[in-house]
């Protein structure tokens, strides 16, 4: 038996999903080069693809099939490495292929944490060609992140405790540092310095005995050597959050709370807790019922830092919230499962996934309306900024 496989019959849980993310500035705005177009890569979850929107206007510019190895991937499964891929199915509700995406300084690789699959791939998007596979250590990979020079790639091992970095180049281990249980966000900090990983604890363990998810622990580690420099501990999972560039303040939802709250970074307390309201259906449901934990996951702000965008995930609605008041400009009504908020390139709006109606609500900031919904793949989630080559654009017709 192998050393994963032995792994895998010692974890049977699932994950859920999350991320801290530090907010574009509206400087970071750029005429585009004549051969590199800004695009927002949309994680279809269930489907196993990429798609990819016009970074300005938002349409539909393809999408790229990330699983072509599926059939491949489940057959080299030995029986308890199968066993632990369909106890993730169920889990899940179901197949969850992508968890994250992100692309190369190159404009043309690809790299995609594929959950279920427990792997890290890169793909070269105008070949098709899988590039590298790397499979993290447990059975779930979970949340990624990349450095700005396009070097290094974090990704979380979730059932393991633990977040690999990698060479993006060849796909091999440079390091990796201690985590909570079930670690899941990953982002480098504004300077790039430090890497920001936000675990959620067990999520399988229901709410009443919450004390034995294990550590739900935010882990600061230097960039370059991998080493711990601070931890916070939480009462809950630390779900989407937004890191201001400053790392003082930290906006972050929590699993259970229907709403956000504002941490100090340098102390290490919750400063304020904004509890936004219960939707019918929301009210109606059991903290046990919320999808792996969370009552709201979504968290994204601004390019002029003055407002936040919540998704109300078993509400139903965005949260357009104004800071540093925190009041709520508008609850915006979204589609089904609002699961993810992402910001645009310009930094005017709010990109949110609507994950059980495969579509994106693009939401102005200014006026807390939806100014457009995009059909995309099956179960989207994770969104991300990026730019790609015009050849990426082509191969995708």
């Amino acid at each position: 038996m192998t050393t994963r496989a032995l792994r895998l019959l010692a974890t049977a849980a699932a994950v859920t999903l999350l991320t801290v993310t530090v907010p574009a500035s509206a400087a970071d705005t750029v005429a585009e080069a004549p051969d590199r177009h800004d695009v927002v890569l949309i994680g279809n979850s269930a489907g196993g693809t990429v798609s990819l929107l016009d970074g300005h206007t938002f349409a539909p510019l393809g999408a790229f099939n990330v699983i072509p190895d599926l059939r491949q991937r489940i057959d080299e499964m030995d029986p308890i490495e199968r066993a632990a891929y369909e106890v993730v199915r169920l889990q899940k509700g179901g197949d969850r292929y992508v968890d994250d995406v992100a692309v190369a300084p190159d404009g043309r690789t690809l790299f995609v944490s594929r959950a279920n699959l427990a792997d890290t791939v890169a793909f070269d998007l105008v070949t098709g060609a899988q590039l590298w596979r790397f499979e993290v250590d447990g059975h779930h990979s979970d949340h990624i992140a990349i450095s700005a020079d396009g070097t290094r790639l974090v990704v979380s091992a979730t059932t393991a405790q633990r977040a690999h970095v990698l060479d993006t180049r060849t796909g091999t281990p440079v390091g990796s540092f201690a985590t909570g249980t079930y670690p899941h966000g990953n982002d480098y900090s504004h300077n790039g310095q430090r890497i920001y990983n936000s675990s959620i604890g067990v999520t399988t363990i229901p709410k009443a005995l919450e004390a034995l998810k294990g550590p739900r622990r935010l882990t600061v580690v230097d960039a370059r050597t991998l080493r711990t420099v601070r931890t916070y501990e939480f009462a809950h999972g630390i779900r989407p959050a937004v890191i201001l560039p400053d790392e003082t303040l930290m906006y972050a939802q929590l699993s259970y709370l229907n709403g956000f709250v504002e941490y100090d970074l340098t102390r290490g307390q919750i400063l304020r807790t904004v509890q936004l309201p219960y939707s019918e259906a929301g009210r109606a449901l059991r903290p046990d019922d919320y999808p792996q934990n969370s009552a709201h996951h979504g968290l994204a702000m601004s390019g002029d830092e003055s407002k936040l965008c919540a998704a109300g995930t078993i509400d139903n609605y965005v949260a357009i919230v104004s800071r540093p008041a925190l009041t709520t400009d508008r609850l915006v009504p979204s589609g089904n499962l609002p699961y993810w908020a992402a910001t645009s390139l310009d930094g005017a709006h709010c990109l949110v996934t609507n994950s059980k109606d495969d579509t994106v609500s693009v939401i102005s900031y200014a006026t807390a309306q939806e100014i457009k919904r995009v059909t995309v793949g099956d179960f989207p989630q994770r969104e991300r900024l990026a730019v790609v080559t015009s050849a990426v654009l082509d191969a995708l017709g």
